[in-house]
């Protein structure tokens, strides 16, 4: 992943194309009048060994032929064609290409397999094949065969060409303008995590709209998508939610996962503001185009008649916003105002003969109320009011709110009917304008979503109720144990050793092979509610076929008789498969205990997930599930289970009291450990999951596997892992010259409070050396996002005393190619000059070595001697800033 090369798409110096024909209607043609029409200011080109000219463009048979190298190149000549048109543009020195041209196939030998390997070849960045082009409206390109995009503050990506045009379309007929489209087609090399990262970075960028069909490669999209949410909103709409009729599965966990559910928690866990279609996101784009950053979710509403209050107010509750309590000055004053009083002030109705003096004077007095985050005004036809007298005092009233604070409260407004000037007005004060009141809430609600994904990003985990050490080795023994047998479901007496080892609460069991033995056993394991029968057969997904659990079973001869049913059932209804025999254990049902489900899955992009929801024999029919991507921390574990009906029963209903719901959450957070260290599991279903007020236990429980994957970064057990999770196997410890021991570690998030206490025990002067500007508090943002980082990307590292207090901080920050890293250091002031800085500084070379990167660089102010000292005696080359003269540039070459 890399910004490599991109400003050439976005900002070229000069443009070719080649290909096209001067038949009307071609691609090349086309693209050729969009550059044109457009005004691209630089030369235009075209290289075309088949037409000399095309329109009032003249062209030149090859690329060696043209007076100065191309930065960008448009290709539209055909499939066969677009290898040695790649070849032949790198060698010219061409940056950048854009590929229009459709069905160069896929795979070893296809012309894209080609195409990719001569754009590597000379470092050429290469978008498409068989896209739809690239606009850049802010230097009048139009390299694509889209409508022209008019010039504003929003980035479209989309995975579709009619999406990006009808987007297009759409927002001009609104004054809405876009920094940057793409159509992202085949993506054989710029991806759409690429733009990501250079729109994330954009000045003229304040939001992202993005259109996706599939996620190809989850790693490199979710740490672009990460990086890019705590910047600007990022709005995703993704193509394809319904599943397959017919989906195979064979486990619990693994039907919950649906490819929409994983998608949902992957954009999710990066931030992204997902919407479900076109019209939601051509919502949030009115939004997100005319508003500032919204701070809080508690609204009033003001209409000229109580029913479209009313619609409003319900939808805005229905989405989990807030209808604003106002203060009592303000209800004064809105009430003053008002023709009629009426029970409720928010929604103020104003009825349908309200003058736009009186929208005007309850709209500013509900901004000026502290109590109040955002305003709707609604508005009715009526021939006793003017729609576009109303329009403006509205437009007046947000003009105000902009001059008495920043950022302004936002002012939305929906207009209903067909008259086009109230829309007019509104939208060139920008002010969002939508036609139904619910279509204006959940345009609102964008904003607030963005902000509370926001909150979630940067907020602080809490602290687990209790740490544990795995035993590894004993689930690895395991695990290994049913590999070699050449079977892929574990035994239940694997599956208890796998949940042992990791700290899961089991319910006793014990395996036996024939109804016999199973009433034997049931005599010294039956408890005061009888025993439970399980069948247990690698071959049926679910015992509900054969009905293969029973429970309270009050005496050894109803034991053997229900293992005998049971074996009589599955010989009728699933005669092929294997019985292994049968588990017995005490039939314990607390009555104060909910039951749940936890589990495992494994997504073809994303790699394992963790599935929660509601359990027990009704769990097909309940379908109560959510899923979470590891890896996962106590407070993102209770945000799954707050996402399902369960988890609000989990607070107590009727006779029931409140369960221990930390307990169900470190469970997740377990399951998520175990997916990190034994990537051999593909599938693992805990069912039920009893939840009581004094823990959790996993009743019955069966884990799939199969061989682990390769790959993986420094020391990564799991390749599969979309994010990647903690890496413990970086800790270690230091020796300081004084004997001094020092712990050395990657930050965790629950992190913030030492990070935090840290920074205040640096000096001034050194936090200025460390930031380059005077800072006399370091801001609580900046700490979240050290302290919360993908391990991929970014990685910090921090050195701790005896104590626990933090001594030293070290972070590297990869550019997006991933090949090189940005250092920089800070120590606490009074543990300067004692060795920690020099050795801090070979632990992150050696990790940066591990990742593969080619060198690692960082500035470094003139006057920090130090530092400097440092750099050189590891062996860094110090070079003067080109752009400042106060600061020093210090690399090491790691390819050494």
């Amino acid at each position: 992943m890399t910004v490599r090369n991109l400003d050439a798409v976005f900002a070229p110096r000069s443009v070719v194309l080649a290909g096209g024909s001067p038949r009307p209607g071609s691609a090349g043609r086309v693209i050729l009048a969009g550059l044109r029409e457009a005004g691209f200011a630089g030369p235009i080109g075209l290289v075309n060994p088949d037409h000399a000219r095309i329109d009032e463009f003249s062209a030149v048979r090859t690329f060696a032929e043209l007076a100065d190298p191309p930065d960008l190149v448009v290709v539209t000549a055909p499939p066969d064609a677009v290898p040695s048109i790649i070849a032949d543009a790198g060698a010219a020195g061409a940056r950048a290409a854009v590929v229009v041209t459709r069905g160069l196939g896929a795979g070893p030998g296809s012309p894209r397999a080609a195409a990719e390997q001569a754009a590597r070849r000379t470092g050429l960045r290469l978008v498409g094949p068989g896209c739809l082009g690239v606009q850049s409206p802010y230097v009048r390109l139009n390299v694509s065969i889209a409508p022209e995009a008019r010039a504003g503050d929003l980035a479209l990506l989309s995975q579709s060409g009619a999406v990006m045009a009808s987007t297009i379309e759409w927002a001009s007929a609104r004054g809405i303008g876009f920094s940057g489209v793409v159509s992202l087609g085949d993506m054989a090399d710029v991806h759409v995590g690429d733009l990501l990262d250079h729109f994330a970075l954009d000045r003229r960028t304040h939001a992202i709209l993005l259109y996706l069909n599939a996620v190809t490669d989850a790693p490199r999209f979710l740490s672009a998508a990460r990086a890019a949410a705590r910047i600007k909103p990022v709005v995703v709409v993704k193509g394809g939610r319904r599943e397959p009729d017919g989906r195979p599965w064979s486990s619990y966990a693994a039907s919950f996962a649906t490819s929409d559910a994983v998608h949902e928690a992957a954009f999710r866990r990066a931030g992204l503001l997902r919407v479900a279609d076109l019209s939601e996101l051509f919502s949030a784009a009115e939004t997100l185009a005319h508003v500032a950053p919204l701070i809080g979710k508690r609204i009033a509403i003001v209409a000229n008649g109580a029913a479209l209050g009313t619609l409003a107010a319900d939808r805005l509750a229905e989405l989990g916003g807030v209808a604003a309590r106002f203060s009592a000055e303000t209800a004064e004053r809105i009430g003053a105002a008002l023709p009629e009083k009426t029970g409720s002030l928010n929604p103020a109705d104003l009825r349908g003969d309200a003058a736009p003096e009186l929208y005007e004077t309850v709209l500013d007095a509900a901004l000026d109320d502290p109590e109040v985050d955002a305003t709707l005004a609604l508005y009715a036809p009526t021939r006793l009011s003017s729609a576009l007298g109303c329009a403006r005092a509205v437009v007046a009233a947000a003009k105000r709110a902009r001059s008495r604070r920043y950022p302004p409260k936002p002012v939305f407004a929906a207009f209903l009917g067909s008259d086009p000037a109230p829309r007019a007005a509104l939208e060139a004060a920008h002010v969002p304008f939508f036609r139904t009141p619910e279509t204006a809430v959940a345009g609102l609600m964008h904003l607030v979503r963005h902000v509370e994904g926001q909150a979630a990003l940067l907020a602080a985990p809490p602290s687990a109720p209790e740490s544990f050490s795995p035993d590894a080795e004993r689930a690895k023994a395991a695990i290994a144990a049913c590999l070699a047998s050449g079977r892929e479901w574990l035994s239940p007496t694997d599956a208890a050793e796998v949940l042992a080892a990791y700290h899961i609460p089991l319910l006793p069991q014990t395996f036996v092979a024939t109804p016999e033995e199973a009433a034997e056993v049931a005599r010294g394991l039956m408890g005061p509610s009888g025993a439970a029968l399980k069948i247990v057969s690698p071959d049926i997904p679910r015992r509900s076929m054969v009905d293969g659990l029973r429970t309270a079973l009050d005496s050894p001869e109803a034991v053997e008789q229900a293992a005998r049913a049971m074996l009589a059932r599955a010989a009728v209804r699933a005669p092929a498969a294997r019985i292994d025999g049968f588990l017995v254990q005490p039939h314990i049902r607390p009555e104060d205990g909910q039951d749940a489900f936890a589990g495992l899955a494994d997504h073809p992009a994303f790699g394992p997930v963790v599935v929660f929801g509601s359990g027990g024999r009704a769990i097909e029919l309940l379908r109560d599930s959510t899923v979470a991507l590891p890896p996962l921390h106590l407070g993102l574990a209770r945000d799954a289970i707050a996402q399902t009906r369960l988890g609000g029963l989990f607070g107590g209903h009727g006779d029931l009291p409140a369960v221990d719901r930390d307990a169900a959450a470190l469970v997740l957070v377990k399951l998520a450990q175990l997916a990190a260290g034994m990537p051999e599991i593909r599938e693992l279903d805990i069912n039920p999951l009893v939840v009581t007020p004094r823990g959790a236990f996993a009743f019955d429980a069966r884990i799939r596997v199969a061989p682990a994957p390769r790959g993986g970064g420094a020391g990564v057990a799991n390749a599969r892992f979309a994010i990647r999770p903690y890496p413990k196997q970086l800790e270690t410890g230091l020796t300081l010259g004084d004997g001094s021991k020092i712990s050395v570690r990657p930050v965790r998030p629950e992190d913030e409070p030492a990070v935090a206490a840290f920074f205040r025990q640096v000096d001034a002067e050194d936090l200025r050396q460390r930031f380059f500007t005077p800072m006399s508090e370091v801001p609580r943002a900046f700490i979240a996002r050290l302290t919360q980082i993908d391990y991929a990307r970014t990685m910090v590292l921090l050195a701790s005393g005896a104590d626990g207090a933090v001594l030293g901080v070290v972070q590297l920050h990869a550019d997006p190619g991933a090949d090189a890293g940005e250092f920089a250091i800070l120590l606490r002031s009074d543990f300067k000059g004692r060795g920690l800085g020099w050795r801090l500084m070979r632990t992150l070379i050696r990790f940066a070595k591990a990742e593969g990167w080619g060198a690692i660089t960082g500035q470094i102010l003139a006057e920090n001697s130090s530092m400097l000292a440092v750099c050189r005696e590891l062996g860094f080359a110090i070079a003067p800033d080109p752009d400042d003269i106060g600061v020093r540039i210090a690399t090491l070459s790691l390819r050494d």
